[in-house]
């Protein structure tokens, strides 16, 4: 079986009582908010990581401030050549604040939109999961930066 590490960095950017979210386009056109960040290129910080992506999905320049945690996920694939897969993610979520830029959309990449939400409507958007593990990772500040939204343990 074959397997894959995707390392990515994420930003948790609340401002006002907004947060700022990226809308993810999947390869099946689906769309759901997320948190702006994305996959880190070889030799690069993930701290540069976060600051290059929050800039490419949003248009904002971002500065962490703080990290808040880090998640794992896992999946099975197939791939119609490739065979069966076992697909790993590592998602590193810092807190960010905005210091320069204007908003803006991606052109040609992952995410179509850019766009504050208010903290109270992000229950009733469609998202995806890391968004409410990052907001939780923000509001809890737990120690040792892992969250119980991904805890096997929590079924």
């Amino acid at each position: 079986m074959k397997t894959e590490l995707r390392v990515a960095a994420y930003a948790v950017c609340v401002r006002d009582g907004e947060v700022l979210l990226a809308r993810w386009v999947d390869r099946a056109g689906v769309k759901r908010w997320t948190l702006p960040g994305g996959g880190m290129d070889h030799g690069e910080l993930p701290v540069q990581t976060v600051v290059r992506e929050v800039e490419e999905e949003t248009g904002y320049v971002a500065e962490p401030t703080a990290l808040l945690g880090i998640d794992s996920i896992r999946r099975d694939w197939l791939r119609r050549l490739a065979g069966p897969g076992d697909w790993q993610g590592l998602r590193i979520i810092y807190e960010a604040r905005i210091t320069g830029g204007t908003l803006r959309n991606e052109d040609s990449g992952s995410t179509d939109l850019a766009a504050w939400h208010p903290l109270e409507s992000v229950p009733s958007l469609t998202r995806v999961e890391l968004v409410d593990i990052g907001l939780q990772l923000w509001r809890d500040r737990p120690p040792l930066g892992h969250s119980p939204l991904h805890d096997p343990a929590n079924g």
